[in-house]
């Protein structure tokens, strides 16, 4: 996997809904443990006509519809769902990465991919498929298997998996521990069973037979993050790292991509890494 080595996926269709938009605004209104009185305060509405609205007796208007998406922080993707539960049109368009109209936004995850070098860094989708990568993360994958490694690699799996990184994974517990919390996380916000059927998958994956051996976690840092400890054949490299997103996205597609980008936890894991770049160019 090279720098923007892009899995070419098809955007879905526009979804099909079975549900009534209030049976789909109540559950997202419990999803965000927020109280009938809460919403409709918050979306300066009256609670009986939110009542309503949940209930079936009111069909909310298109811009009802946006103003209570929005006051529940409900993905776009879902919003469209919303939209046209209530019998409009989706709003959101939902384009592969491919479009000449995403041109700006591939340069982008290109520059901060690049940018990021000789440090490791991907972007993601909504469930974890990587759709591109810099040229740092090789020394990462370097223990997997190469079906594992073929498109679409999805990032978690790979990271747990008895056939991927796992047992490159010095602090396996705590990692595995960390990214079934990040997911189920993503579960609570967004509702999407396609998460929930991978945490199910990653969490019935087997430990790796050395993983009770593993070395402590450094305690300083992990005061503050969980790191990733790996073995490779640069050594044993430690990473923490940042999620970055495009603000204010209007594209579904935009809107569900993620940058993960790694960084050094200390000077043995950036001295190797810049070596490693430094013999990439020679």
């Amino acid at each position: 996997m090279n720098t923007l080595s892009i899995a070419q996926t098809a955007p879905s269709s526009a979804p099909t809904v079975s549900r009534s938009v209030g049976d789909l605004l109540r559950e997202w209104r419990q999803r965000r443990r927020m109280s009938q009185l809460l919403l409709a305060t918050e979306a300066e509405i009256s609670t009986r006509h939110l009542s309503f609205v949940e209930s079936g007796r009111a069909l909310p208007s298109r811009e009802m519809v946006m103003h209570l998406a929005e006051r529940l922080e409900v993905p776009l993707r879902a919003r469209n769902a919303l939209l046209v539960a209530a019998g409009y049109a989706p709003l959101f368009r939902e384009r592969p990465l491919s479009d000449p109209q995403l041109a700006a936004a591939r340069e982008a995850v290109e520059l901060v991919l690049n940018g990021h070098e000789p440090y490791p860094a991907l972007a993601i989708d909504r469930h974890w498929t990587i759709v591109a990568t810099n040229n740092a993360i090789a020394p990462l994958l370097s223990g997997a298997s190469p079906e594992l490694l073929k498109p679409p690699v999805n990032a978690l799996r790979l990271s747990l998996h008895p056939q991927g990184i796992a047992a490159s994974i010095v602090n396996w517990h705590a990692w595995r521990e960390h990214v079934l919390a990040r997911l189920q996380r993503q579960i609570d916000v967004s509702g999407d069973d396609t998460l929930s059927a991978l945490r199910d998958e990653l969490a019935a994956y087997p430990a790796p037979p050395d993983a009770d051996a593993a070395m402590p976690d450094d305690a300083v840092l992990s005061q503050i993050a969980v790191p990733l400890r790996l073995r490779t054949p640069l050594g044993v490299l430690s990473f923490f790292s940042t999620t970055t997103v495009f603000g204010t996205p209007v594209d579904v597609t935009l809107s569900e991509l993620a940058i993960e980008a790694f960084f050094p936890a200390d000077r043995q894991t950036a001295a190797a890494l810049r070596e490693f770049a430094e013999q990439q160019r020679g």
